[in-house]
């Protein structure tokens, strides 16, 4: 927890370096009612430049987000048309459970593959 104060205060100071708090600074020149208005105006420059870094850096977090939605979305649809083929493939199969007969052509058909691939995996 104390690395985290820690690190939270390095991240204060490096947004808002060179800043008191209230945003200004008094000059020992002035009373404390008048205000350097250089400093304040140079101060006021440097907010503006991190505002407009936040802004970009917000509008950047945004398209990757919006990018990393879309992909997921058509990985979505991709996997719902996929888990459709292999369901229907399913159905045949067991379409072809169902008779005697075409349990023997499905054994004659996957010696075939196994025999197939045997020799392949032998002969490479």
């Amino acid at each position: 927890m104390n690395s985290r104060s820690f690190r939270d205060r390095n991240a204060r100071a490096a947004l808002f370096d060179g800043i008191e708090e209230g945003g200004i600074r008094a000059s020992s020149s002035y009373s404390s009612h008048e205000i350097d208005e250089q400093e304040n105006e140079r101060a006021i420059d440097g907010l503006q430049d991190r505002v407009n870094l936040l802004k970009r850096l917000s509008g950047d977090i945004h398209g990757e987000v919006e990018s990393h939605n879309h992909m997921l979305d058509g990985m979505g649809n991709d996997m719902d048309a996929s888990r459709g083929v292999l369901s229907g493939t399913m159905d045949k199969f067991k379409m072809v459970f169902e008779t005697k007969s075409s349990r023997r052509m499905f054994t004659l058909v996957a010696s075939f593959v196994v025999i197939f691939l045997l020799v392949y995996y032998l002969t490479r």
